[in-house]
């Protein structure tokens, strides 16, 4: 049977696509088809929403070996580009000017000021690699941060910032302005910072961090890596890896070396990112998925087979001074290690140059036959390590490892006279590269499969066999890295070509790889590599136009002959207004709520109408989202009502639609769209900037297209779902105020947050006002119901609850956002009771919302574990011996302390408020049997006082602690409790309140 054309192109496109939904999701239903295909399109044209972008990415590597004002050295040479020796410098570095090389400190004097307190690099001395401005992305890689030799920070499973932010100080200082730090991460030693220029910041996406030990037992942290992802433009994956392996000279050292950057590579893995088509993979990342690799750090491979001190002999030619006075004796050392200073003599004027390459005594000489010594570069081509597409600059410098101290060029001259070595290193990969090892090894793989099978049927290797397709030897074959025998190194690389996992094309070319021989201020000579990367970066905006042009030429492609209807937008509710500001006709071709605060209700309308021949069934249907937001058919906080009802009960149909509604040819329906964020959960992702208002809903047709409507709304943020520490810090003015900076950015300037302050001081105002209301007028106008008679929790417990009045709380709480009276939230016909009422509700919202509480959870944990060691002990304590136990332990945050007895006094406040009205109410119930009913508390009413007054007080008391205990603690997960524990905790938390609540007269409850 002849294949379908159509079918297989369209299969060979979902293949080639990055991200493409897998086979299984593609027939589930029409919604997912007509996504794809929607997507597909929008790749197709991706060329159009993508602009060239170039960036400069240095990489720095430095073991700093523990030393105190290491730190002081890394703007020097790493932002500044300084510290470079340029005769002997490696890559892409070019002799220095005359003058700037005349004018630069020598050697001996830079040697004899060293110091700790200030950097170490040449006075005078000038950038010999890009710097400042010129570079887009830094990233600096760090070992031994802290002296890792010692056992108890080897062990230490945490990292202690002030480490990390000295650093981070320092290279802040020297960065120009506008760079900021988008990843960083610390395991114990090391520690990853990445810099990005104010051009290179705004298209950093889902930047991810890790780290994998792999010293200690196999996963401490005295020796692993710390690793970064970052994706640029949307388009291209960058990962950064910052390691140190096993140190050590032996056999056994060079295998677990081996061993570390296998593990590194296996076990890290990033958070699962959203790719080019924004579809989410649904999975994490590991290295190898990324489109360029950049592995650095404290590699600890060493020259194999070479005695240490003839390499130091070897290498100490070159590192003798250019001084004219000093160069006899200099001669007269040669043997030895403890000159400092750079190069070997230069030929006389009159004599003709040698090219470095032809010179048996050059530099260049010197390092070539040395390189082939290198464990790295044998491991890479014995495929142990590495070997998998990891790619090195030619180098051109001496061993980064090791010197003394203080000193230029002068090799280890302490007791174990360490042999140099290139133990740092700066190793990179591209996607190109690793695909064409995995081409090779599958090559290889089958070579060796087919050689097996012809020495099975006793074929040999004879040349005149025709039948012997495959010769493979095991000795020759598979050696990736031949290379580096025939590799002209002083050929500078060409610019590579790179095709991207989002199907682009970059340009990556390695423009400098050198190491700074005049930083001395530890043991390792810092190694940086500079990169120049051409990519394409996806314009929001351009995508956005895209987008719509393609759903619309999507809508034109459908059928017809099928039921098709017309979505129309109600632009009347864009019209701008004095008093709705924010809803002004924009050319988003969708629904535009405007500003959204808590609680506020935003409506528009659409209209749907049957502009075919034939009736339409329709519904809304689920949305295709990622696994991050909520599923359904509308987001959490839409709700939509059309003018009539569904053809049917609710129920969902083979299609998808929970409703139908059926349209005749040239009927028109329309539908209401109400959006309203209530949720203290979605206020809190709303406040973080991990959740937005942006949605796209589905309206199917049954038989017909879909059709897509965008939703967008911005959100203003709400001191809601904030922590007391956060909240203390907002200045007058309110949240609304600091709409561009974080709130955390501040000092602190409330004991208590002011938002608590203020609803509590209008709580207790608008009590005094409800009561003397009463006093005057409640005796005549509403005898039986006085607000506190038949209800114990009042005011914080009632029944206020009125449709037109549904947003006065939302109205509070936009009071508080704003810093505004709370007059306007109410209308000016409410009474003051009723207001009181409503200030009750929005403040236990408020309290409710603290996303630490009041008392925060390792508060009352601490609370907890004293009331439950004294009733395993039936221990009872004095009332005031208990409440200063109490005190001393919430007294360890004093913000919530004064928080919680602001709370406490206004309750008490109340109280005594309440209890005064009652004595001059002659419809207060005057017995202690005859009390207002108990709403929130079970009280045996046999355990109250005898006396009225006193009972009344008990009776409050108890339910305002019940009231307060539900929004004030924060405590383990009710969820992961068992109910009879849950009701012990819960009796424990209200026993606190009402510990602080009780007066000294008021008698045991």
């Amino acid at each position: 049977m002849p294949s379908d054309s159509g079918s297989v192109s369209s299969e060979r496109l979902d293949a080639s696509i990055p991200g493409a939904f897998p086979e299984g999701n593609l027939s589930q239903t029409h919604i997912s088809t007509t996504h794809q295909s929607l997507t597909q399109a929008l790749y197709a044209r991706r060329a159009e929403y993508t602009r060239p972008r170039h960036v400069r990415i240095k990489v720095g590597s430095w073991n700093v070996a523990g030393l105190k004002g290491v730190e002081q050295d890394i703007a020097a040479w790493f932002v500044d580009g300084k510290g470079i020796e340029q005769s002997l410098a490696g890559l892409g570095i070019s002799e220095p000017d005359a003058k700037d090389a005349s004018a630069k400190e020598s050697i001996s004097d830079q040697e004899a000021r060293r110091t700790s307190l200030a950097p170490t690099v040449p006075i005078h001395d000038t950038a010999a690699v890009p710097s400042n401005e010129e570079v887009g992305l830094y990233v600096l890689g760090l070992q031994e941060v802290v002296d890792i030799s010692s056992a108890t920070e080897a062990l230490r499973p945490y990292t202690d910032p002030s480490v990390a932010n000295k650093w981070k100080t320092s290279i802040a200082t020297a960065l120009p302005n506008g760079y900021r730090l988008v990843a960083e991460q610390q395991l114990i030693g090391l520690l990853l910072l990445v810099y990005a220029s104010p051009e290179v910041h705004p298209h950093i996406k889902s930047v991810s961090t890790t780290s994998v030990g792999t010293g200690l037992m196999g996963y401490m942290g005295n020796k692993g890596a710390v690793t970064a992802r970052i994706v640029l433009g949307e388009t291209t994956r960058l990962v950064f890896v910052n390691s140190h392996l096993s140190a050590g000279a032996d056999k056994t050292s060079l295998e677990r070396r081996n061993w570390d950057a296998s593990q590194i590579t296996s076990r890290t893995r990033f958070d699962p990112i959203t790719d080019a088509m924004d579809l989410n993979q649904g999975h994490g990342e590991g290295i190898g998925d990324e489109d360029f690799a950049f592995w650095f750090g404290d590699l600890n491979y060493r020259l194999e087979g070479m005695p240490g001190e003839d390499v130091r002999r070897l290498l100490t030619v070159h590192t003798r001074s250019y001084d004219q006075d000093t160069a006899e004796d200099a001669k007269d050392n040669a043997s030895t290690s403890g000159d400092s200073g750079y190069s070997s003599k230069r030929d006389s004027e009159d004599a003709i140059p040698l090219p470095p390459e032809l010179d048996p005594s050059s530099l260049h000489t010197t390092i070539k036959s040395l390189l082939p010594h290198d464990e790295l570069r044998q491991q890479q081509k014995a495929g142990k390590a590495f070997h998998d597409g990891w790619e090195e600059g030619p180098i051109r410098f001496l061993p980064t490892y090791k010197y003394d101290v203080g000193k230029v060029g002068v090799f280890d001259s302490s007791e174990k006279r360490r042999g140099p070595s290139w133990c740092d290193r700066i190793l990179y990969r591209t996607r190109a590269s690793r695909h064409q090892y995995s081409l090779k090894a599958k090559e290889l793989e089958a070579a060796r499969k087919k050689d097996e099978e012809m020495k099975a049927k006793g074929l040999d290797h004879a040349a005149d066999d025709e039948d012997v397709l495959y010769d493979y030897d095991p000795d020759t074959d598979g050696d990736k890295n031949d290379s580096y025998d025939e590799y002209d190194e002083q050929e500078d690389p060409e610019p590579e070509i790179v095709p991207t996992k989002a199907g682009f094309s970059d340009e990556f070319v390695l423009e400098t790889y050198s190491s700074h021989m005049r930083v001395i201020s530890s043991d390792h000579k810092p190694l940086e590599a500079v990169f120049s990367l051409k990519y394409d970066a996806v314009i929001p905006e351009l995508k956005t136009g895209i987008h719509q042009e393609v759903a619309r030429e999507l809508d034109r492609q459908e059928n017809e002959g099928r039921p098709s209807v017309t979505l129309v937008v109600d632009r009347s509710t864009g019209v701008a207004t004095p008093e709705n500001k924010d809803t002004t006709e924009s050319s988003f071709d969708g629904v535009d709520f405007g500003d959204v605060a808590f609680g506020k209700s935003k409506r528009r309308n659409i209209t749907i109408a049957n502009t075919g021949r034939v009736p339409a069934t329709f519904g809304f249907t689920d949305r295709p989202v990622d696994k991050s937001q909520p599923e359904g058919v509308f987001p959490p906080w839409l709700r939509v009502r059309f003018d009539r009802e569904p053809d049917g009960p609710a129920n969902s149909s083979s299609n998808g639609l929970v409703e139908e509604y059926t349209l005749e040819a040239g009927d028109v329906c329309s539908a209401e769209l109400k959006l309203k964020v209530d949720s203290p959960d979605m206020v809190r992702l709303l406040n973080e900037g991990t959740s937005c208002l942006d949605e796209v809903l589905v309206l199917r047709v049954n038989d017909g297209r879909d059709h897509f409507l965008p939703l967008r709304a911005h959100w203003v943020p709400s001191t809601l779902t904030r922590t007391v520490d956060k909240l203390i810090k907002i200045p007058e003015g309110g949240i609304r105020k600091l709409q561009h900076q974080k709130p955390d950015c501040e000092g602190v300037r409330w004991s208590v947050p002011r938002e608590i302050f203020r609803l509590t001081e209008v709580l207790e105002d608008m009590t005094e006002r409800t009561l003397a209301e009463w006093d005057m007028t409640g005796h005549e106008v509403d005898q039986e119901n006085a607000p506190w008679q038949h209800n114990a929790a009042w005011p914080f417990v009632s029944q206020v609850k009125e449709e037109e009045d549904e947003e006065v709380v939302a109205g509070i709480i936009e009071a508080l956002d704003c810093d505004e009276p709370f007059e306007r939230a109410f209308p000016a016909t409410m009474r003051p009771k009723t207001r009181l009422e409503y200030v009750a509700e929005t403040l236990l919202l408020f309290l409710r919302s603290l996303q630490d509480g009041v008392i925060t959870k390792s508060l009352w944990e601490k609370l907890e574990e004293g009331i439950a060691t004294r009733e395993k002990s039936k221990q009872q304590l004095d009332r005031d011996d208990e409440k200063m136990w109490a005190l001393e332990i919430l007294a360890t945050a004093p913000n919530h302390n004064a928080t919680f007895l602001l709370l406490i006094s206004v309750l008490q406040n109340i109280t005594n408020q309440i209890a005064e009205a009652g004595k001059s109410d002659p419809s207060t119930p005057r017995a202690s049997t005859d009390l207002p009913a108990s709403p929130r508390a079970s009280v045996r009413r046999r355990t109250l006082s005898k006396i009225p007054d006193i009972a009344l007080r008990q009776l409050i008391h108890r339910n305002y602690a019940t009231v307060i205990a539900d929004v004030v603690f924060r405590g383990t997960s009710a969820e992961k409790m068992r109910e009879k524990d849950r009701a012990v905790r819960k009796e424990r938390m209200i026993k606190v309140v009402e510990l602080f609540l009780k007066n000294e007269d008021d008698g045991t409850a």
